[in-house]
């Protein structure tokens, strides 16, 4: 049994004004090519498919066209929603599409979804090797009257391994996908940037001996790819790079391999987007200079040596680095050589919102869902006030 792993896509995403659509696109189709080129069974998506809980027409028909492709392909699809996710809209036509071999969890429900394949032995055609997969979505612990994610997910479980108990000690491979903050007795995942909705340290903390029994786990949730201590629980990562915290890393999709004695082999397969996300550093013309190449087109931080004041320095850049997201100005303090960095980019873009917006955006990222009409109106009263106020 062979899949790709892969999570977080969060199609639709915005980062820094700019639309990532046309780059979930590239690498959706870059994902497709290597899942038929290494002719897997499935590819799992471990939740946070869309950036909204409410995705846009175009970020849904993204998403419509890479499901197209590999059911064309005779891919299956086995995917869960993640925190970012509205689990009612993602399972949409679930029963239906199951037919075509696309396999849904949004909603949790009383018993997990469970998948199957059958693979023949290797040199033995007339056994047949047995995985099976547990799709248990993102929820919150008052979704099954618990206090924190670990009793909620032990209690999700519960069922499951009941049941198997009854079934008798049939040999067969477990792949348990989800998506949760998982630690290693309390040594947690490495973070980026842009993970905006993960909380460190607290009641979301899922300890990996909670998954002990699965043969491989498949997570969502944490954007750096990685392996979770020595346990067979890996996090696939962000597809894309969405904060210049990332910069250092190689996104991939995991290539999984299991045999007839369970996990056989996790291979890292690199992607490479359409546009890079990096930094450069130097004075204004020193930047002009270098500004042309093959790697133009990158997202762009600048962070600016020239220590006077400087005219519309981004829409200098602009003119030889048409993505350039942000500008930092690095100064010398006072005290000794050390250096700081302002950003004076953000603090130009934030003047252009207005409070009601800024405050709609930050709930969107916090909460991953949309203001009711009834709390934009209570927000859209109270910012006047304050604006009144002088505040």
């Amino acid at each position: 049994m062979r899949f790709l792993h892969i999570s977080d896509l969060h199609i639709g995403k915005v980062v820094n004004d700019f639309s990532m659509l046309e780059d979930q696109r590239f690498l959706l189709g870059q994902i497709a090519g290597i899942a038929e080129e290494n002719r897997v069974d499935a590819v799992v998506i471990a939740g946070d498919v869309y950036d909204r809980a409410i995705p846009s027409g175009e970020a849904v028909t993204v998403f419509d066209r890479f499901l197209t492709e590999l059911s064309s392909c005779g891919i299956g699809v086995l995917m869960i929603s993640g925190n970012h996710d509205s689990p009612e809209r993602l399972s949409f036509g679930r029963k239906l599409l199951k037919g075509q071999g696309i396999h849904i969890a949004g909603v949790q429900e009383e018993g997990l979804i469970t998948v199957e394949f059958w693979e023949p032995e290797p040199g033995s055609p007339r056994k047949q090797i047995l995985t099976q997969f547990v799709l248990l979505p993102f929820l919150k612990p008052s979704q099954m009257d618990a206090s924190a994610s670990e009793e909620a997910v032990k209690k999700a479980l519960a069922g499951y391994w009941e049941e198997e108990k009854r079934a008798g000690k049939k040999k067969k491979n477990r792949v348990l996908v989800t998506h949760f903050f998982v630690t290693d007795s309390g040594r947690e995942p490495e973070l980026s940037d842009s993970e905006t909705t993960v909380h460190v340290g607290g009641l979301d903390n899922v300890d990996a001996s909670v998954f002990a029994g699965f043969d491989y786990t498949a997570l969502g949730h944490i954007h750096k790819p990685q392996q979770v201590g020595g346990h067979p629980i890996w996090y696939a990562g962000s597809p894309l790079k969405y904060s210049f915290g990332e910069t250092g890393q190689d996104k991939c999709a995991l290539l999984v391999t299991l045999g007839a004695e369970g996990l056989s082999e996790v291979k890292p397969i690199l992607l490479r987007p359409m546009r890079e996300m990096r930094k450069v550093s130097g004075s204004l013309k020193e930047l002009l200079d270098q500004g042309s190449g093959e790697r133009r087109e990158d997202y762009i931080q600048a962070i600016l040596s020239d220590q006077g004041e400087l005219i519309d320095p981004i829409g200098t850049l602009r003119s030889v680095y048409p993505n350039i997201m942000q500008i930092l100005r690095k100064t010398k303090e006072q005290e000794g050589e050390r250096e700081a960095f302002e950003t004076s980019v953000s603090r130009q873009l934030l003047k252009k919102r207005d409070g009601l917006s800024l405050f709609e955006d930050f709930y969107r990222e916090v909460r991953g869902e949309e203001l009711t009409l009834e709390e934009k109106e209570f927000m859209g009263n109270l910012v006047k006030e304050l604006e009144g106020a002088g505040i």
